[in-house]
């Protein structure tokens, strides 16, 4: 993989933290709609399930959003870009909250969704610039961290601001968010070069002629779309299948929360395993902790611990797909580290859709997780491909080189 020269730096830590930061504030965004969607659907006048296509343009601004601005910012300096990423992620946020119409909303999102992606992308090269070879897995997880510590504080906050402050309030706080984030990178990140000789001609012709980025993309998009299938009417889920109260609900988000934190944690530590091991293993247990969601839901209480599993298994996948993209990537080392998230996030779009056709079909808010662990199922098929094709890969080149 071709790579710009380790980035030496006194702020270390403080460097990393302010990368995390920015993901707090793009998973405190990306997740707090999926928490107070009924308030949502109520302030724009719409139902649930068509509120739910607001996800879905979140999602779709991410995918459209990674190619065009990775590509243009493979030759530019890092930290210029991060910091103009951020600054167009607050403004978005901003529209979102003085939205008038669901037309304007649904537009808002899809806009904040396109700096996503590419945001997480530099910041992950960034980090894994700062950090020893040795440990660029767990750099990147720990930017990937502020990602998942969202969903442990942010958006359970969201959730019950949203439900007494209305829905607009959320979307306020995370343009908040992106300012400190903006700060915190202009302080203490350094400049960080591009990798030398990049062009966004060059990234794209390295990456779409890759065999191994394809599959790896599409195997985290089918994969992955399981759980926002299943996290994307959560809110839902808890008071008219587990027939508990409102109150109730940010409690089963934070359960995400805190499976998020966990398996991001747990996906740094196994990288210097085996990351394509990890992958194999975890993808395969996430089909079968869906199925057992879908038996639960009904149970009340006994949902809450599934909740954390399916997330903590999900996010082991997700942030070592993030690594193994990274590695295969080649020359389109920008391109690479950002498409991940443009994976994850049709993997956003494809399992809020899913999760409301078969609602709108007229099966239960627990069905969705059905349909996600099928989406798994095809996505476990796919990276044992990928796993095939490495292999043959290696044998090869050891052939040659023997």
């Amino acid at each position: 993989m071709s790579e710009a020269p380790r980035t030496r730096t006194p702020h270390y830590g403080w460097a990393v933290l302010a990368l995390a930061v920015g993901g707090f504030a793009i998973g405190t965004t990306e997740f707090q709609t999926m928490g107070i969607l009924p308030e949502v659907a109520r302030g724009v006048g719409v139902s649930v399930p068509t509120a739910g296509h607001v996800i879905s343009a979140y999602a779709l601004g991410v995918v459209v959003g990674v190619p065009i601005l990775s590509l243009f910012g493979a030759a530019l300096p890092r930290k210029g870009l991060l910091l103009a990423l951020m600054g167009a992620y607050g403004a978005f946020n901003l529209l979102s909250a003085v939205a008038s119409s669901y037309g304007l909303l649904f537009l808002a999102r899809f806009l904040d969704g396109l700096p996503h992606g590419a945001y997480f992308g530099v910041a992950s090269l960034v980090a894994a610039s700062l950090a020893d070879p040795r440990h660029r897995g767990r750099a990147v997880a720990r930017v990937m961290l502020g990602l998942s510590v969202a969903n442990v504080v942010g958006v359970p906050v969201s959730t019950w601001l949203g439900e007494h402050a209305g829905w607009r309030a959320p979307y306020v706080v995370s343009a908040v968010l992106a300012a400190i984030t903006v700060t915190m990178v202009w302080r203490f990140v350094p400049q960080t070069s591009a990798v030398p000789g990049a062009t966004g001609r060059r990234e794209a012709r390295a990456f779409f002629t890759n065999a191994q980025v394809w599959l790896t993309m599409v195997a985290g998009a089918l994969g992955f779309g399981g759980l926002f299938a299943t996290y994307s009417y959560i809110a839902k889920t808890v008071t008219t299948v587990a027939h508990l109260a409102q109150g109730w609900t940010p409690v089963f988000v934070l359960g995400f929360g805190l499976g998020m934190v966990a398996g991001t944690w747990l996906a740094g530590e196994l990288a210097r395993w085996s990351v394509l091991k990890t992958l194999v293993l975890f993808s395969a247990g996430s089909i079968g902790i869906m199925l057992v969601y879908w038996l639960v839901a009904p149970v009340g209480w006994l949902l809450w611990p599934v909740v954390f599993l399916v997330t903590l298994i999900g996010s082991v996948v997700a942030t070592s797909m993030q690594v193994r993209l990274m590695d295969v990537a080649g020359d389109a080392v920008t391109l690479g580290a950002a498409m991940m998230h443009a994976a994850l996030n049709m993997a956003n779009a494809l399992g809020a859709w899913i999760g409301a056709v078969v609602i709108d079909a007229g099966y239960s808010y627990r069905a969705p997780a059905l349909a996600g662990a099928g989406l798994a199922v095809i996505g476990v098929v796919i990276l044992l491909g990928s796993v095939s094709l490495h292999r043959r890969t290696v044998a090869e080149t050891a052939e040659l080189v023997g």
